[in-house]
């Protein structure tokens, strides 16, 4: 989950653990332009404080107001939709033709609360599966695969790190991607064996290890919703990382490197049992062209590349690939051929 809607379940949490009647809205559906996806957050403590979002606009007014006058889910969950009519949907400060609906759950149990912030401490995937006719919440291991449900009756929200991305080297950079990454919904792993860098590595929920690339990536097992980005511009360890990433099933493979260095790394690759197919999914040199000089600025042209191509975007949209060279070959210390 996003680090928005942790953030709410943090707050959640607090608010019950102090005593106070916490009602958490979670976004089950969405017609139209929605300014927040299904499964986004909102908890709207007794005396109206709030944390989190379900729709950037007036939602937030209208729930804090029937929060306070305890004019909706007072005793048990119920369903709720915003921007029904074009008015509502000005009213509610929706976009044009948006409408949402919400789930609306004062928290009756704290631990169902505690017990998700425990699972995601864990890097463990958590189902909260909510009875919207008797307000019991229970959790259950999930899957990556898995996903909101909503069916009227039972609502299955899953809760943390439902993407994943290997970092090769722990370096500077690495430290800003993991960072950032962690803000997007992925769970950070990062891979060095190289003593006087994993030594400094000190990324908090970024978990380290020290085997050599090629292993870590076959030992991680890497699924459809895992991303490996190889930033020590070090062949021997980038190249074995990749030899093994491009055979796997992870939606995105990027590694730093200037043109020139790109296309040498691509002709050492084909000497080993890559396809053509396989080497065509090599994002290189990595990274969006936003004019990307420093590290901070890099990690976001890298991870504005991984964003795209996990919603879908076609690169052509975002940005020229054929261009997409200045954040790398900044950090590379070469001039663009």
């Amino acid at each position: 989950m996003d680090s928005v809607d942790l953030q709410v379940l943090k707050s959640a949490a607090a608010w019950l653990g102090e005593g106070h009647r916490v009602i958490l809205a979670t976004v089950t559906k969405t017609w139209g332009s929605s300014p927040r996806p299904p499964g986004a957050m909102l908890a709207v403590r007794g005396d109206g404080l709030v944390a989190g979002s379900v729709s950037g606009g007036c939602v937030e007014d209208d729930l804090i107001e029937k929060v306070r006058s305890r004019s909706l889910a007072v005793d048990k969950p119920e369903t709720t939709i915003y921007g029904i009519s074009k008015e509502d949907a000005q009213r509610f400060g929706l976009p044009c033709g948006g409408r949402l609906e919400l789930v609306l759950e004062p928290v009756q149990d704290a631990a169902s609360v505690d017990g998700v912030l425990a699972g995601i401490e864990r890097h463990e995937l958590v189902a909260r599966s909510l009875d919207m006719d008797s307000g019991v919440a229970v959790l259950a291991p999930a899957s990556r695969s898995d996903q909101l449900a909503f069916d009227g009756r039972r609502l299955v929200t899953v809760h943390g790190p439902r993407w994943r991305v290997l970092i090769i080297g722990a370096g500077q950079l690495s430290k800003y991607v993991a960072q950032m990454a962690q803000a997007l919904d992925y769970e950070v792993v990062v891979c060095d064996p190289r003593e006087e860098y994993a030594e400094t590595w000190d990324v908090p929920g970024a978990r380290l290890l020290r085997g050599m690339p090629d292993d870590v990536v076959v030992e991680l097992d890497l699924d459809s919703h895992s991303a490996v980005v190889a930033v020590t511009h070090d062949p021997k360890l980038d190249d074995l990382a990749l030899m093994e990433a491009l055979k796997s099933p992870a939606f995105y493979v990027g590694a730093l490197g200037s043109r020139v260095n790109t296309e040498k790394r691509r002709e050492r690759l084909a000497q080993f049992d890559l396809s053509h197919s396989e080497l065509d999914r090599l994002h290189g040199p990595v990274g969006l062209r936003i004019g990307s000089k420093t590290p901070p600025e890099i990690a976001i042209a890298i991870l504005a590349e991984m964003t795209a191509v996990r919603h879908g975007v076609a690169l052509t949209t975002v940005g020229d690939k054929s261009l997409d060279k200045t954040a790398t070959e900044a950090v590379c210390g070469v001039n663009a051929a």
